[in-house]
């Protein structure tokens, strides 16, 4: 059991060692190449396609809050997020951002309000546009629901953490015809997001497209420390069922096993 102990603090070592050299790797100017994902190449196309309709853009970073253990799902879901905002403000089409726990609402007016302050279009800004619905999760999806039958955007984010309103929400973009991107790192309402939505980034990746469009060199280092991190792990466990199919009980020992 002390050996396992042993071994279990070293990996740990390890990986917090790989994701310390990525973001080292990322301050030093180093560059880290992440894999781009298709959702991401689809977001200009979506409020693209909504200034071309004449239609509004919507987005939600999910229903999860900043404190519980689903808040890096809404930070990675805000900072997409100010993406999608730079992109409204220079193409010049309304965003309309739904919320659910009050504590995000200003995080989101702030982040919408900077983007189009970058953009030079602060007076294309419009705050009631950043909506706080209700922090009850099915009355937030019934007002999002409403939202969606009177504005009909023509793209549709579904971003963060979300429940059992996945699927609901997901679909009542599909019926107004809005192309939606959706991601989250739930994995039970991921098969929803796949069949409703027409991009959807699975789990991490939602992550990763946070870290690539903020281009922030500490969330780029952290991801490839990350990746690096798995790589590690997995040829430790190749090499753990090579070595016992040999016969080897080295690895069994180092696990206290």
């Amino acid at each position: 059991m002390v050996q396992g102990r042993v071994f279990s603090f070293w990996l740990l070592v390890v990986l917090i060692g790989s994701m310390l050299y990525g973001m080292w790797r990322a301050r030093k100017g180093i560059a880290i190449k992440i894999r781009r994902i298709a959702g991401l190449n689809a977001i200009e196309e979506a409020v693209g396609r909504a200034t071309e309709m004449g239609r509004p853009v919507h987005y939600t970073p999910g229903l999860g809050g900043i404190s519980a253990a689903e808040a890096t799902q809404t930070f990675a879901a805000l900072a997409i997020m100010g993406h999608v905002a730079h992109l409204s403000a220079r193409m010049d089409v309304p965003l309309i951002v739904t919320i659910r726990q009050p504590e995000v609402l200003p995080l989101a007016e702030e982040s919408v309000r900077q983007a189009y302050l970058e953009e030079g279009k602060v007076d294309a800004y419009v705050p009631t546009n950043i909506r706080f619905l209700s922090n009850q999760q099915f009355a937030y999806a019934a007002a999002v629901f409403g939202i969606m039958a009177r504005e009909k955007p023509a793209a549709n984010f579904l971003m963060g953490a979300f429940w059992a309103e996945a699927l609901m929400l997901a679909e009542v973009g599909s019926e107004v015809g809005a192309l939606q991107i959706a991601g989250t790192a739930q994995l039970s309402q991921v098969p929803f997001f796949i069949a409703a939505s027409d991009y959807c980034l699975i789990g991490e990746e939602l992550f990763a497209g946070a870290a690539y469009l903020s281009g922030d060199p500490t969330q780029m280092g952290s991801i490839f420390g990350q990746d690096l991190g798995k790589a590690i792990v997995a040829l430790l466990m190749l090499a753990g069922v090579i070595a016992t199919n040999m016969g080897s009980s080295f690895f069994s020992t180092l696990l206290g096993k």
